[in-house]
Formats: structure tokens, C-alpha cells, sequence
């Protein structure tokens, strides 16, 4: 896989010695002897090549040295300045001189983009488990949205359900309602009526002699029983005939009856007397 980012870096360096040599020898060969300048153009590739041959070397012991590292950029930058001048003192072809004359730095800069590469490249083992984790986060994330949105569908649905059934209990209400009122109406006019209430007067049982019986609508709710108001109110009775009849009471069974037993029966005879005379006489003849 590195061979993706050393192999660019291995050709443009290659390029960038070969025109900067090319070009020393073509611009100082004019003013001194051609081996001189083939000496200069070695000497600045020789100073780039073993530069970047000494960080290769760190590089591969897992270790970085700036100093190093500026070295190589100095000569890239010599090398990028020499083919600059060279290009603006010529006489012909200028801008194409101008255009090739970042190739050093270019080179140096894919050598940078290589390292990096080196320094966050992992074994296939250890991509295969972050491809696998990736994978398993992808799974899960995929199964809680299909979990979500079923979950969202079924609440739609019940809501729908519960919707729709609380409108036909509605609707079943409004009609009940509108049906009673309706015949509750119908009552009442047949119980406001003259000749109706005449013939239904007639038609009734007299409970009491010398009493009309009246028709009456129809309680609609609920009712509290109200209990009737005699006209005259019973006499009290004296101690004397409370104790009479306490003792009949309480005597009338074997064994004698208990308090409690005596009270009931007592009230269930339609005799009345407060809790505490009642007590009294009870102590008075037990």
C-alpha cells in the first residue's frame, strides 16, 4: 500500500535532480567550465539525496530530527531558486522554465505526504477489526431506526384505533342523549295535556278513598328517599311502660335476648324512645 504515495514521491524526485542538474549545467556553463558546473548541479542533488536519505533512515526507526528536516528543505528550496533565476534570465521559453520550477518543492512535499502515510499506517489485522467494528456500529444503528419506526407505526395505530373508538362512543352518546330528550319532551307534553291527563286520572287505581290519584312523570336521575312527616307526633312514653315492654321483649326468648337483640326488635315494632332512655330502662329491669 505505500507504494501508492513512495512511488510518486521516487519519480518527482527523480525529475527535479535531473532539470536542476540540467539547468546548472546550461545556465553556469556559460560562465565557467561545464565540470565546474556539473560539480555545483551534483552538489546541490548529492546535498538533497543524502538529506533525504538520512530521514528515510529516521523515519524508519520511528525517530524525526528537525535539524535534518530543514537541511532537505534548504535544498529544495536552493534548487527551486536556482531553476526560478534561471527561468526569469532566459532569453527564450521563460514561462516554461518558470512552470517546472516547483518541482523540487513538489517533491519534498510528496515525500511529507509519504511519511505521514507511514506514520498512521495500520496492519491488515487492524484494519479488518475497524472495518468489523464499522460494520457492527452500522448493524445497530440500522436495527434501533427499524426498532424506532415500528415502534412509531404501532403507536399510530393504536392512537388511530383509540381515536376512532372514542368518536363512536361519542356519536352512540349524542344519540342516546337526543333519543331521551326527545322522549322526555314527550312526556312531558302528554302530562301538560288536558284530555290526556283526564284519561290517564281515570285509568288509575285510587289508593285512597276520596283521593285522585295523580300521574307523575318519571324520575330521570338519581333520587334520595325522603322520609314522610307524620301530622301528630306520638306520645312518649313513661319509664314505667318503657320498662314493661323492654322486659317483654327481653324475656321473650330463652336464653334472654342481648341488649342489641332488645333494641332491634324494639324499633322494628314501630316503638320509638332515644338510645339513652332505652339504655336506662334496659339496666333498670336487667
Amino acid at each position: 500500500m505505500s507504494a501508492k504515495t513512495v512511488l510518486p514521491a521516487v519519480a518527482m524526485t527523480a525529475v527535479s535532480m535531473v532539470l536542476t542538474l540540467a539547468v546548472v549545467v546550461m545556465w553556469l556553463g556559460t560562465a565557467m567550465p561545464w565540470p565546474v558546473a556539473l560539480v555545483v548541479g551534483l552538489g546541490i542533488d548529492g546535498g538533497w539525496l543524502a538529506t533525504l536519505a538520512y530521514e528515510r533512515r529516521l523515519a524508519a526507526q520511528g525517530d524525526h530530527n528537525r535539524t535534518v528536516t530543514a537541511v532537505g528543505w534548504g535544498f529544495g528550496l536552493v534548487a527551486t531558486a536556482v531553476l526560478v533565476a534561471h527561468a526569469l534570465t532566459a532569453e527564450h521559453s521563460a514561462g516554461a522554465w518558470l512552470a517546472v520550477a516547483w518541482l523540487p518543492i513538489a517533491a519534498k512535499a510528496l515525500w511529507l505526504a509519504h511519511g505521514l502515510w507511514e506514520r498512521t499506517a495500520l496492519t491488515p489485522v487492524a484494519l479488518d477489526a475497524i472495518r468489523g467494528i464499522q460494520q457492527e456500529a452500522r448493524d445497530e444503528a440500522a436495527v434501533a431506526r427499524a426498532r424506532l419506526r415500528a415502534e412509531a407505526a404501532t403507536e399510530e395505530t393504536r392512537l388511530t384505533a383509540v381515536t376512532q373508538a372514542g368518536a363512536r362512543v361519542a356519536r352512540v352518546q349524542a344519540t342516546t342523549a337526543d333519543t331521551l330528550a326527545k322522549a322526555w319532551s314527550t312526556l312531558e307534553s302528554a302530562r301538560e295535556g288536558k284530555d290526556t291527563g283526564r284519561a290517564l286520572t281515570s285509568v288509575t287505581s285510587r289508593v285512597t278513598p276520596g283521593v285522585t290519584p295523580r300521574w307523575e312523570l318519571p324520575v330521570w336521575g338519581p333520587t334520595e328517599p325522603v322520609a314522610a312527616l307524620s301530622l301528630e307526633a306520638a306520645p312518649a312514653l313513661t319509664d314505667e311502660a318503657l320498662d314493661v315492654i323492654v322486659e317483654e321483649i327481653r324475656t321473650s326468648e330463652t336464653p334472654a335476648l342481648s341488649y342489641r337483640e332488645m333494641a332491634a326488635r324494639f324499633r322494628a315494632a314501630g316503638r320509638s324512645a332515644s338510645e339513652v332512655r332505652l339504655r336506662a330502662a334496659w339496666k333498670r329491669v336487667a
